[in-house]
C-alpha cells in the first residue's frame, strides 16, 4: 500500500515540474536565441578575417586578440578614456541621485511633479538631448560659455578641446541618469519602515547621524543594484560620443574627437565595426569589453556585496558593536543584550537562544540611550 502510495504520488511531482518547465520555455528559448547564440557567434567570430562589406572570412587564430592587446595604441587609451569616464560619471551621479531622493522623500509642495521632471531625462531620446547639449557647449552661442563670461571666466572650447570634451560627456551623462538613479533610491527609502528613524529621533539624534548611521546602511542593497547597473551602462557608452564627436562623419573618418580624447571602448568598438567594417576585430573588442565588464563584476560582488544588508536584523548582528547606541525604552524592552547598541532588534530566535538573559533584561531597567 505504501509503495502505490509513493508511485500515485510521483506523476503528480513530475506533472509540476513539466508544467513549471513549459512556464519558463519561452524565456529560456528567448535567452538562447537572442543571448547565447549571438555571443557564441560573436566569440568564434572573434577568431576570423570577416570583411562586412565583401562578406570574405579567414580563420587567423588569435591575431586578432594580439593585435588588440599588444599593437593596438588606440584601443589602450581607449580603456583609460572609459576609465576616466566611469569615474567621472558613477559616482557623482549616484550621489546626486541619493541627495534628489532624501529630499523629494518628504512631503513638500509639488514633489510628483519634481520626481516627473528630474526622471525625464533618463525616457528622453538620447540623440535629440545630446543634440541640445552640443548647442549648449557651443563655443560662441552657448549658454554654458554665457555663463562663464557672465562671472568673469574665459570661454571653453568644450568639444574641441583634448582637456574639455571628456568633462562635458560626462556632465551630459550625469545629468541623464540622475533620473534614474533618484528614482530606484525612492523606491528603496519607501521600503524603509519609519520606526528606527522616529526612534532615533526621539534619543536626539541630528538629520545626519540618522541618514549616515540608519538610513545609509539600510539602502546598501539599493546602492548596490544600482553601482553594478551604473558601471556596467557606462562601460559600454556610445551614443552621447558618437553626437558629441562630430557625428556619422567623424565616426567614419575615425572620430574619437580631438586628438581621440573621447574615445572610449564601446565606441572604438562601434568605429572598427561600422565605419571600418573589421566585424572579427569588432567581435575580439566586445570579448575583452565583456570580460573587463565581467571582472569588474565580479570584484564587486566578492567585495561589495559583504557590506551589503538586505534584512535590518543582518545589520543589527554585522555591524551592532560599531553602530551609536540610540535605543528608545519601548524598543529595549524586546531586544537581546547583545543588541544594545543599536535601535534595531534582531530575530526572535537569537532571543530564545539566551533565554535567562532575555528574562534578566526583561526585568532590568532599559539601558540609558547614548547622546549622538
Amino acid at each position: 500500500m505504501r509503495g502505490m502510495a509513493i508511485s500515485r504520488r510521483r506523476p503528480g511531482r513530475r506533472q509540476r515540474e513539466l508544467s513549471g518547465y513549459l512556464l519558463i520555455s519561452p524565456a529560456l528559448l528567448f535567452l538562447i536565441v537572442f543571448v547565447l547564440i549571438p555571443a557564441l557567434w560573436i566569440f568564434w567570430l572573434s577568431f576570423q578575417r570577416w570583411d562586412l562589406i565583401s562578406g570574405a572570412s579567414d580563420y587567423i587564430g588569435t591575431a586578432n586578440y594580439e593585435r588588440l592587446l599588444l599593437r593596438d595604441d588606440v584601443f589602450r587609451k581607449s580603456v583609460w578614456q572609459t576609465v576616466y569616464f566611469v569615474v567621472g560619471t558613477v559616482p557623482t551621479s549616484m550621489a546626486l541621485g541619493l541627495f534628489l531622493a532624501v529630499v523629494l522623500n518628504r512631503a513638500m509642495p509639488l514633489r510628483d511633479l519634481l520626481r516627473t521632471l528630474i526622471f525625464t531625462p533618463y525616457v528622453m531620446p538620447i540623440v535629440s538631448t545630446a543634440l541640445i547639449f552640443s548647442f549648449i557647449y557651443h563655443p560662441d552661442v552657448g549658454v554654458l560659455n554665457a555663463v562663464l563670461n557672465a562671472f568673469g571666466l574665459p570661454k571653453i572650447n568644450w568639444l574641441n578641446s583634448p582637456r574639455a570634451v571628456m568633462p562635458a560627456i560626462i556632465i551630459y551623462s550625469v545629468w541623464q541618469h540622475t533620473g534614474y538613479n533618484t528614482v530606484i533610491y525612492l523606491a528603496g527609502l519607501a521600503n524603509l519602515g519609519p520606526e528606527l528613524d522616529e526612534a532615533a529621533r526621539v534619543d536626539g539624534a541630528r538629520a545626519w547621524t540618522r541618514f549616515w548611521h540608519i538610513t545609509w546602511p539600510l539602502l546598501s542593497p539599493t546602492t548596490y543594484f544600482v553601482l553594478l547597473v551604473n558601471m556596467i551602462a557606462s562601460f559600454k557608452v556610445v551614443q552621447p560620443i558618437l553626437i558629441f564627436a562630430g557625428g556619422v562623419s567623424g565616426a567614419v573618418s575615425g572620430g574619437g574627437g580631438p586628438d581621440k580624447a573621447a574615445e572610449t571602448i564601446g565606441y572604438y568598438l562601434y568605429v572598427q565595426a561600422f565605419s571600418f567594417f573589421h566585424a572579427g576585430y569588432a567581435a575580439a573588442i566586445s570579448v575583452v569589453l565583456f570580460l573587463i565588464i565581467l571582472a569588474i563584476t565580479g570584484l564587486q560582488v566578492g567585495v561589495i556585496s559583504r557590506r551589503v544588508f538586505y534584512s535590518r536584523w543582518e545589520l543589527c548582528s554585522r555591524c551592532s558593536s560599531s553602530l551609536p547606541s540610540s535605543i528608545p525604552s519601548a524598543t529595549s524592552r524586546t531586544t537581546c543584550r547583545r543588541s544594545a547598541s543599536y535601535p534595531i532588534p534582531p530575530p526572535a530566535s537569537s532571543c530564545r537562544s539566551r533565554g535567562r538573559a532575555t528574562s534578566s533584561t526583561r526585568s532590568s531597567s532599559p539601558p540609558p540611550p547614548r547622546r549622538w
